[in-house]
């Protein structure tokens, strides 16, 4: 294993629970995977919910003619 990894190679999940925090995520957790490019520019959480907030404050004043290219 190389020491700069932070992973095992394998983990015993025998004694696990199955479904432990499912109800936990079904009360609106939501967790998204961002692409390499975009962590770039939003590296944690909070950066992304600003991010988005000003969006829509953009998008509520009236300014909903905002057209982005993917």
């Amino acid at each position: 294993m190389n020491p700069k990894d932070d992973m095992l190679e394998e983990y015993d999940f025998s004694n696990g629970i199955r479904g432990k925090y499912a109800k936990r995520y079904k009360k609106g957790i939501n967790i998204v995977k961002l692409d390499s490019d975009v962590t770039k520019f939003f590296p944690d959480a909070k950066s992304v919910n600003e991010a988005l907030r000003t969006l829509i404050r953009l998008m509520n004043n009236g300014q909903n003619s905002l057209r982005v290219s993917l």
